[in-house]
């Protein structure tokens, strides 16, 4: 089982005999479930060719800070000329620099970005690690300690280096780690801890409405949200269960999945189950209707117009803030018009603690591959701006573990109202 799966890794490569591992570092990434893109200083192209990383990452490697080569940027979507270090630095969930060389650890701690792999490192919002490879000696200078200071108080994560015998002959630390190691430690950055010991459930996906056997009612929600959720909320150690109503996906890992179509069936299976939830997330798009009778057979074009009488659905979000005790409930709320203000009136009808609001449209909510959320509380208003939304999740996550550990710290559960 992957340890990364579907997370979007950058691999720089910078100057350096270990730059050989790198191919080896890629297929590494990629078996453990991520995606994974190249960028190469032009002292790394001495060592190894771009088109080795090419063949081995399954993309073109990124080599020039501007007007790099067509096709090389990570989404045509927003892409601009002259702005593709910003373009792969919004793409990358973590940035691992490896081999890292003594120049190039020098130039980070300066703040430089006068390549493309370090105006990526300062541009992007995830998390930079660097595997440094060099000298010995080199390693020991206390200009490179120096430098690795800086890095480390900037938030820079430090990924070794080991000893043993050097390209150079001599024996002593600076060899770069080996690539399973280096999977290992970069798989460590997405478990956070934040939510450990919790038990957190999370709703997803659209729900289908029979109308016959062949026809129903649902929506265009593809799911994408609801999974990141639950993948994010399980690398921060809580124990996941997700309900889901009819998706493509796979099931996430680590995530006890619970396959529903209906909104009853829906409803059903959350109050199986949420007994011992801590923290409640209603991330699906369930239909607020359902057909109020069911054809046995499949209905024939044979009328010009039909009428559907429709039932409305239980409430499932409301259900579960009404509990006692309920859990920590959060909700979403897909708009098309005056996004925080109806979010607001959802937030206070239903009484919950947290709504996550988004407005859906061209290129973003139901089915893209980003989105952008406000998330409303009794205190207040956090946005968190457009991502793809695999880190969008975790922000998310990051935002709820928070609020949940206010709430309980004080003894008493939020007061809503």
């Amino acid at each position: 089982m992957g340890t990364l799966t579907n997370k979007r890794i950058l691999l720089g490569i910078t100057g350096g005999i270990a730059a050989y591992k790198s191919a080896d570092t890629v297929r590494r990434l990629r078996d453990a479930g991520a995606e994974v893109r190249a960028i190469m200083t032009a002292a790394a192209t001495e060592f190894i060719t771009p088109l080795t990383l090419q063949a081995v990452s399954g993309h073109p490697v990124h080599r020039q800070l501007l007007d790099a080569e067509p096709g090389q940027r990570p989404t045509d979507a927003g892409a601009q000329d002259g702005m593709d270090h910003i373009e792969l630095a919004r793409w990358a969930d973590a940035l691992l620099v490896a081999p890292a060389s003594a120049n190039f650890l020098a130039r980070l701690a300066q703040g430089r970005a006068d390549d493309l792999l370090s105006a990526v490192c300062l541009a992007t919002q995830a998390p930079v690690a660097v595997a440094p490879a060099m000298n010995r000696q080199m390693w020991s200078n206390a200009a490179t300690q120096a430098n690795l200071a800086t890095l480390g108080k900037n938030g820079i994560r430090i990924f070794g280096p080991a000893e043993g015998s050097q390209a150079c002959g001599e024996t002593g630390p600076g060899r770069m780690l080996e690539p399973a190691e280096l999977v290992t430690q970069i798989s460590q950055l997405f478990v956070t801890g934040e939510l450990d010991g919790l038990s957190v459930m999370v709703t997803a996906g659209p729900t289908w409405e029979a109308i016959d056997p062949v026809r129903g009612l649902t929506n265009r929600s593809s799911g994408k949200m609801g999974y990141a959720v639950a993948q994010a909320a399980a690398e921060a150690g809580a124990r996941v269960i997700l309900v889901s109503g009819p998706t493509a996906l796979a099931d996430p890992e680590r995530v006890q999945t619970v396959r529903v179509s209906s909104a009853q069936e829906m409803y059903d299976a959350v109050h199986a189950h949420v007994g011992t939830a801590n923290i409640f997330i209603g991330v699906a798009a369930v239909a607020d209707y359902r057909p109020s009778q069911i054809a046995d057979n499949k209905i024939k074009k044979d009328a010009q117009n039909i009428t559907l009488e429709l039932t409305r659905n239980p409430d499932i979000l409301a259900s579960i803030a009404a509990l006692k005790p309920a859990p920590f409930t959060v909700g979403f709320a897909a708009e098309t018009e005056d996004v925080e203000q109806r979010a607001r009136r959802k937030r206070e009808s239903k009484n919950l603690d947290l709504i996550a609001a988004n407005r859906v449209g061209t290129n973003l909510g139901f089915g893209s591959e980003e989105n952008s959320l406000l998330l409303i509380g009794q205190d207040g208003v956090t946005p968190l701006p457009i991502q793809p939304k695999t880190q969008l999740a975790r922000a998310l996550i990051r935002h709820i573990a928070v609020k949940y550990h206010a709430t309980r710290t004080a003894g008493v559960r939020q007061i809503r109202r």
